[in-house]
């Protein structure tokens, strides 16, 4: 597999393309001729029982992970304000702190396990729907509005990068490649100085809703912008190398992971700006 910004997509077993004849189609891009139009080139069965992924795969598995972490998130945010509402915050931040503890070690045993499971893709998304909806009923308490335009901003985001990588504006090269995974390296080092820094008390700006801190959550929604793209190439790549059809949750589940920190990200940027 190619390296990827995103580590669920690290490591990921390669598919047997020769047993299952044709590739599958990959994300609408450089359809094999004498296919079908838009389910690409016939295919064998597969040797293993199951079937090689498609994009329709893809797009469902996605599909349904965002539906359930919508329905918590707005289950929790309406469960947040009403507890907001009655100046109870402990009932919030346990539950909070709870649902990023569920989601965080549901990640990484999907990722060091490479479990590509329905259920605990959808029950990771479950736990970070939690913890984002009691994150932003805070947030929507504070600034009016502000769930909505998040959620807008990072469809907007999300749109706006499937399309740039579908027209082959930006090319995802080995050279992206790695420049997107120094970034991330770079902001992951940043945020980690600046958590580490701020137990004792120093302040580097980063996150006090300053200009600084409204330019640095501008780059770290650009970076995550750009790992969604390398999300959409390793997911296109994993059609093409014909990987089985349950690794769909695996590719649903990066995506997942993405657009979580992503729509952190956008909610954090909100709130400087309607905070000035």
């Amino acid at each position: 597999m190619r390296s990827t910004s995103n580590p669920a997509f690290r490591n990921l077993p390669q598919g047997n393309a020769a047993a299952h004849g044709q590739y599958g189609p990959n994300l609408g891009f450089n359809q094999p001729q004498g296919g079908v139009p838009g389910h690409g080139a016939p295919q064998a069965p597969a040797a293993s029982g199951d079937r090689p992924m498609t994009v329709d795969d893809v797009v469902m598995k996605t599909g349904m992970s965002l539906g359930v972490a919508l329905i918590t998130g707005i289950a929790a945010a309406i469960w947040a304000q009403g507890q907001a509402a009655a100046n109870a915050m402990g009932p919030i931040i346990g539950v909070m702190i709870a649902g990023m503890l569920v989601g965080l070690g549901l990640s990484l045993f999907i990722i060091f396990k490479q479990k590509a499971s329905g259920p605990l893709t959808l029950a990771y998304s479950a736990a970070e729907g939690v913890f984002l909806g009691a994150i932003t009923g805070l947030f929507e308490m504070l600034y009016p509005g502000i769930a909505l335009q998040a959620i807008l901003g990072t469809g907007a985001v999300f749109g706006v990068m499937l399309v740039v990588y579908k027209t082959g504006a930006v090319k995802v090269t080995p050279k992206l490649r790695k420049w997107v995974m120094g970034a991330l390296g770079g902001v992951v080092v940043l945020m980690l100085l600046n958590l580490v820094l701020g137990l004792f008390g120093v302040n580097m700006g980063l996150r006090d809703g300053g200009a600084l801190a409204i330019l640095f959550s501008v780059v770290v929604i650009g970076v995550a912008a750009f790992c969604l793209l390398m999300d959409f190439d390793m997911a296109d790549q994993m059609i093409r190398d014909g990987m089985p059809s349950k690794f769909a949750w695996f590719a649903a589940f990066g995506l997942m992971t993405t657009l979580v920190w992503l729509y952190l990200e956008i909610l954090r940027l909100l709130s400087y700006l309607q905070s000035d």
